[in-house]
């Protein structure tokens, strides 16, 4: 397939275009930022550095014409910490962009898109009583987001969406994102305190084929979780400390301390004019619980192996280290 990739520069978009390249798609992609020295694309990947946001209609479709698939691994997530009201922000560059991307990736002709989105979508719609949406923008602009991007396919192209956890792996020339938290698991008490609960973890190779599979043969509206495994966060923490050399305890915090730091967290965001997209005080909910999705739905599915997150939690760690 002629495959046109946006965000291919960023953690899951690069892997995703490595992963293109092996299955023999041709490959034109658009991002907003250079890609490191230490991981230069091949010759025959085009790139154009820009914002998708700031392009207008006929640039676009000017560059999406004679592509039969699109991968949209861009957009903003949970970490952002935008001016209030949060969900404007969310909404402009999730549930707008993609909108108006697929509108005119559909009047482009393309017929195949994968959009990656968030694991939230799943339990929004598995635990309707704790009404993620109405809580979190971020959560709220994920399912506004597929409903959008839904309404402008049309039933004309097959439109499906990858839902990602925690993501691990190395970008080489990239700061990871889990170096604070490496940092914290690293320091010189003797002890680790964090919350009850644990989450799906997915490498990003495993991301990457995911995405090249839900391209090649997802179907129409369907969400994929992409899981490799559900850890619990004592696990979780155990695995950092022992990719460190630094075992030691991990101490369960209660939900009544958790939350009330929460609210003193959202207190410094309202001081401050910004606002999280993810509710602090209702997210404890949240992060205290076992957020697991089945690892073997989307792979069975879609037929895609799963990646070595053990590997991918290594790399992370060796990479924090070298960092610090």
């Amino acid at each position: 397939m002629k495959t046109f990739v946006i965000g291919s520069t960023g953690f899951l978009g690069y892997y995703t275009v490595l992963e293109l390249l092996r299955h023999g798609h041709e490959i034109d992609s658009l991002s907003l930022t250079p890609v490191p020295e230490q991981v230069l694309f091949p010759t025959e990947v085009g790139l154009t550095l820009a914002d998708f946001n700031q392009l207008d209609d006929k640039d676009i479709l000017n560059k999406l014409t004679g592509f039969d698939g699109l991968i949209f691994a861009a957009g903003a997530d949970d970490r952002s910490l935008p001016k209030k009201p949060a969900y404007a922000f969310f909404k402009k560059y999730n549930v707008d962009a993609t909108q108006r991307l697929i509108r005119l990736a559909r009047q482009a002709g393309v017929k195949r898109v994968v959009v990656f989105s968030s694991y939230f979508v799943h339990f929004a719609r598995k635990w309707p009583e704790l009404k993620l949406a109405e809580k979190h923008p971020y959560i709220r602009s994920r399912l506004d987001q597929i409903e959008a991007a839904n309404e402008a396919a049309g039933g004309e192209l097959v439109v499906n969406y990858l839902l990602l956890p925690y993501t691990f792996g190395v970008l080489p020339g990239k700061m990871p994102l889990w170096k604070s938290l490496v940092d914290y698991v690293d320091n010189r008490l003797p002890c680790v305190f964090y919350t009850a609960g644990g989450t799906a973890m997915v490498s990003v190779e495993e991301v990457a084929r995911a995405a090249v599979a839900a391209l090649e043969r997802g179907e129409a509206e369907m969400e994929y979780p992409v899981v490799s495994h559900n850890l619990s966060w004592i696990e979780f923490i155990g695995g950092i400390q022992k990719n460190l050399g630094k075992p030691k305890p991990v101490i369960t915090l209660p939900n009544w301390l958790i939350k009330l730091a929460s609210y003193i967290l959202t207190l410094y965001f309202h001081a401050t004019g910004k606002e999280s997209g993810l509710y602090a005080p209702a997210f404890v909910e949240v992060q205290t619980s076992k957020t697991f999705m089945d690892p073997e739905y989307s792979s069975s599915l879609l037929g895609y192996e799963h990646g070595d997150l053990d590997q991918a939690l290594r790399d992370t760690v060796e990479a924090c280290r070298k960092q610090a």
